[in-house]
């Protein structure tokens, strides 16, 4: 029979109840604990299997949800190192922080460019534009990656980014404020991935100062100077496509991006309407254009050229025209004014010329309608008076090709 002085006395298995022991497990214990849990104190327990593995637990609230923290195999970890590793947590979490984010910082976090390009392969399924994807990380290859790409993303500080954005931050206003946009999608999104807290992007504003900002609009020619335009780039001898394009923006009104991804399949030549997919609108919705009899016949030109690619203008092949085409094309030309600025001249022409009213004139530019009563009541389009407008925007344009 056993007598009972002999036997070792077994630190309660389980949590503890009453007063919380505090280093109630020794060495030896830890290494002849029978299959269990026993409490240590500062919620470390010592795990014991039935197979005779041994490992260290540490019970844990963060951020008022409990949490079981595997803090490493007897093996490795003794049992002053265990205390030690879970004071350091404790101690973290009653400050507000979290443990488990710490370890997944410390494991794997990568590089600023890293996150960069996971970011942007992220992003990009949802952009419109083929270009933004390479603007959007050529933008952090000049500017920020010199001083930041090799550096651990939970590691970059705001005196990083000061150095990054205070020497173009009044020279280069408007890059400075993409640079820092772009910086701070990548942060945000380690913040997400819990490989750190904050954003430094939050603190700079104030630091760097207002830039005092000047609208700059858009290039545009007056209405009346229009005509002249068309009539100069028609006589462009390098390509035929271009000046085609050109002339269908301007008599639509229409976004260049649009227009230079114009597809066949679009195009009603019975019904005179190009629809353009909701994908491809600035608005994300579905926009009628109505068609003018000019617009036709450049539909019936350019379908001459090259019909059957899926392109209405192209470069050749099944490529569209490219996103400088018509800038070159009117710099050649000395058109003081860059594509999307014609949709101002015809605001304005609109304003100036006609008694079209303001909702058709915006309806025909597919601007959206921010008043939300307004918007949830119009249910249509005004198509037949938009094409009325076109139809008058284009005689107008015709006229003054005649007078000049």
């Amino acid at each position: 029979m056993n007598n009972p002085a002999s036997s070792p006395i077994l630190p309660p298995k389980g949590k503890p109840k009453g007063r919380h022991p505090d280093k109630a497990l020794s060495a030896a214990f830890v290494r002849a604990a029978p299959p269990g849990r026993y409490c240590d104190g500062n919620t470390l327990y010592l795990f014991v299997q039935r197979s005779g593995a041994r490992s260290w637990v540490q019970r844990l609230v963060i951020r008022g949800r409990r949490h079981d923290l595997g803090l490493g195999s007897v093996a490795l970890v003794s049992l002053a190192e265990a205390r030690v590793m879970a004071r350091a947590n404790r101690k973290l979490a009653r400050e507000g922080g979290d443990p488990l984010a710490e370890r997944r910082r410390d494991r794997n976090v990568p590089s600023f460019a890293e996150a960069a390009a996971r970011v942007l392969a992220q992003k990009q399924a949802g952009w419109r534009s083929e270009k933004h994807p390479r603007d959007w990380m050529s933008s952090l290859h000049r500017y920020a990656f010199p001083r930041i790409g090799k550096v651990s993303v939970s590691e970059v500080t705001s005196a990083d980014l000061l150095e990054i954005l205070s020497p173009i931050w009044y020279t280069k206003a408007a890059t400075a404020r993409v640079v820092l946009q772009r910086i701070r999608g990548v942060l945000d999104w380690a913040v997400a991935m819990e490989f750190r807290t904050g954003n430094p992007c939050d603190q700079l504003r104030p630091v760097l100062g207002s830039q005092n900002r000047v609208i700059r609009h858009m290039r545009a020619l007056p209405h009346r100077e229009v005509a002249s335009a068309i009539e100069a780039v028609r006589g462009s001898r390098r390509s035929v496509a271009g000046p085609l394009a050109f002339e269908f923006l301007v008599l639509t009104a229409a976004r260049w991006g649009e227009v230079r991804w114009a597809e066949w399949k679009e195009i009603d030549d019975n019904a005179r309407v190009w629809t353009v997919p909701a994908a491809r609108m600035k608005a994300k919705r579905e926009h009628r254009v109505p068609l003018c009899p000019r617009a036709l016949e450049i539909l019936d030109r350019a379908r001459s050229l090259d019909g059957h690619g899926p392109f209405v203008f192209t470069r050749g092949g099944a490529k569209p025209l490219s996103e400088k085409t018509l800038r070159r094309l009117l710099n050649k030309h000395e058109v003081a004014a860059v594509p999307h600025g014609f949709r101002s001249s015809f605001r304005d022409w609109a304003a100036e010329k006609t008694d079209y009213p303001r909702e058709v004139v915006e309806a025909a530019l597919a601007h959206v309608v921010h008043n939300k009563v307004e918007a949830a009541y119009r249910r249509t389009d005004l198509f037949e008076r938009r094409r009325h407008l076109m139809n008058d925007w284009a005689a107008y344009l015709a006229n003054d090709r005649k007078r000049g």
